[in-house]
């Protein structure tokens, strides 16, 4: 089989598996579970508590021991069987520990799958930041077929949406041993310092000033990247509590609303080489921050009636604000690595961005929302209790005030051909 088409099939299961559930377990939690938004920020925040130490250890593992393929597929095996196991679970706090362990097979496997991809390519001779991104659409793509799967056959509301995802999973396990080799490439045996033992190599980067405020604003940016996944259907599910919108298209099917972001993903992710090229990091990443400015505020004003055309429209941004960051970060980071440490370098990204950075983002929103964005006195099976726009408008002022930080901050000066490397500091 064709490299492109192997790693475009895992990253389209990579991301089915995501799809599956991370925009519509609010819809199951809020409105069939009734469970507290303050255990749901606790929920979200499992992905981040995960990213703190598993990918940086899988990224340790699959350097040194054990080649990054089989890694990822005895992660994705055991992530299908607790998926399955969700559905039995009926308390918010065991729920936390169901979600955590899963968390901790699934998180790793985003940073393993972009290593394995790395270095297929990069065996081949190809060009990593013009071949990538169009194989990293598929994902994208597993990511709406999965939720618009979910949506159409109504498990929105049901926990058969876990079993979904544990199909897929189940099935990326096993394909991922057929998947290129991807052997270790330190040497366990002959580490000659505490830091090679450790496998703390990766950390090195932060010498660089440049790098260290990189990773700095990612782990800030990391806290703004799953809250619309986590309210965004919830908050148009809100809407059917309202006579005049309870019957429109755009709130019973809110999840496939919510899908055009993805959409928007597909097409942005394609942009990614010209605009690193052309522009550099500094400039790509300045677009994101700007872009989530947008995202919240479209929605803060937004309504599922005459108000669709902002929420459209913002859904149409968020490919923009999730892409400039997430990949265009992951392929800066690929340029900065020493190729012995690819894995664990990928590790430290996410455990900036989806570790530090969304368990600090998923459990502060959380409070703050229970606490200065919900009427507890209302009845939330009939009223809209959450002030969505002020929630919104929250979230769109932090991102405005990050870009504003970050300009001036991080000095990168872009050669355009040295699109990846990092101007040197003095």
């Amino acid at each position: 089989m064709n490299l492109k088409l192997r790693l475009t099939v895992m990253n389209f299961l990579q991301y089915y598996i995501w799809g599956a559930w991370l925009l519509t377990i609010g819809t199951w939690w809020f409105h069939t579970q009734h469970w507290s938004g303050t255990s749901f920020g606790a929920i979200f925040s499992t992905m981040g508590i995960a990213s703190l130490f598993m990918p940086s250890l899988a990224g340790i593992v699959a350097d040194k021991w054990i080649n990054a393929e089989r890694l990822y597929g005895l992660f994705q095996i055991a992530g299908a069987v607790v998926l399955f196991a969700i559905p039995t679970v009926h308390s918010p706090d065991t729920m936390f520990w169901v979600m955590l362990l899963n968390m901790c097979f699934y998180m790793p496997t985003i940073s393993l799958s972009i290593a394995v991809a790395y270095n297929a390519l990069k065996q081949q001779d190809m060009d990593v930041v013009t071949v990538y991104p169009p194989i990293r659409v598929w994902g994208t793509v597993g990511f709406i077929a999965a939720t618009w799967t979910v949506s159409l056959l109504g498990f929105e509301s049901s926990a058969t949406q876990f079993h979904v995802a544990a199909g897929a999973s189940l099935l990326l396990g096993l394909y991922a041993f057929t998947l290129p080799k991807c052997p270790p490439k330190l040497d366990a045996t002959h580490s000659r310092t505490l830091t090679d033992r450790l496998g703390l190599t990766s950390f090195v980067l932060f010498k660089n000033r440049n790098m260290a405020v990189f990773f700095i604003f990612a782990m800030l940016l990391g806290a703004a990247l799953q809250l619309t996944n986590a309210y965004g259907d919830t908050f148009l599910k809100d809407f059917s509590k309202v006579p005049a919108y309870q019957h429109l298209l755009t709130v019973k099917y809110s999840a496939i609303i919510i899908s055009i972001s993805q959409f928007s993903e597909t097409a942005f992710i394609l942009t990614i080489p010209f605009f690193l090229k052309r522009f550099g990091i500094k400039a790509v990443m300045t677009m994101s921050m700007l872009a989530w400015v947008l995202r919240f505020g479209l929605f803060a004003f937004g309504n599922p009636d005459g108000g669709l055309w902002m929420i459209v429209l913002s859904c149409l941004i968020y490919g923009m604000a999730f892409d400039f960051f997430n990949i265009s970060g992951s392929l800066f980071v690929e340029g900065q690595a020493d190729p012995k440490i690819r894995a664990s370098a990928q590790g430290l990204f996410m455990l900036m961005t989806n570790g530090i950075g969304a368990v600090l983002g998923s459990l502060i929103a959380g409070w703050m929302i229970d606490h200065f964005f919900t009427n507890h006195s209302c009845n939330d099976t009939l009223l809209i209790c959450k002030d969505w726009r002020g929630i919104w408008l929250t979230f769109a002022t932090y991102s405005l005030i990050m870009a504003a930080l970050f300009v001036p901050l991080f000095k990168h000066r872009h050669e355009r051909k040295a699109t990846t490397e990092v101007a040197p500091t003095h």
